[in-house]
């Protein structure tokens, strides 16, 4: 079959295969438990600090975090830092991942994902892998967030850093569309 010529130049196949991974992000499905007065997620068993579902990682602070419709909060980055994300099932962020970690395995590698929608499930995000989130919503997004650091605003000790919001390019942000 023979296309229009403006077809023709708009044609692209969709890939289909495995998204890309970077190394050190872990993405865990929890259960979710549902009846008829609503739902609960186990979200961690402790052990002394350290959740079941990422063994090597100790808990020294959990924060909650809104974000209203539509925003886009992008980059933080980390160097000593590890962040696991939980978004609530009701809510849906579109989250996204750059590795600029100098000689990583997965240097440069861009993932995007997609938080709550329905699904209980948490990433670990490691030291050195900007994220990011966009609230896709039309009301307010949840994150609760387990860290390995306590937060200080003091500049001496401060780990948290920002890359600007578009440094992916601003397009990593879009809805995919299809």
């Amino acid at each position: 079959m023979d296309f229009t010529p403006a077809a023709k130049r708009a044609f692209q196949t969709q890939s289909y295969g495995p998204a890309p991974s970077i190394e050190g992000v872990e993405i865990v499905e929890l259960k979710r438990f549902a009846d008829d007065g609503g739902s609960m997620t186990e979200l961690a068993r402790l052990t002394t600090g350290h959740p079941q579902a990422f063994k090597s990682f100790e808990v020294r602070q959990i924060n909650y975090s809104e974000v209203e419709p539509g925003v886009i909060k992008a980059f933080h980055l980390h160097q000593r830092q590890t962040d696991i994300w939980y978004v609530p099932p009701s809510d849906r962020m579109l989250v996204v991942l750059l590795d600029v970690r100098h000689g990583s395995k997965t240097e440069g590698t861009r993932m995007r994902l997609t938080l709550g929608a329905g699904a209980s499930r948490m990433v670990r995000i490691p030291p050195g892998v900007a994220h990011g989130v966009r609230n896709l919503s039309t009301a307010p997004g949840r994150i609760i967030y387990f860290t390995d650091v306590h937060f200080s605003p003091e500049p001496a000790v401060c780990d948290e850093g920002r890359l600007p919001w578009d440094y992916a390019g601003a397009e990593i942000w879009d809805v995919t569309r299809g």
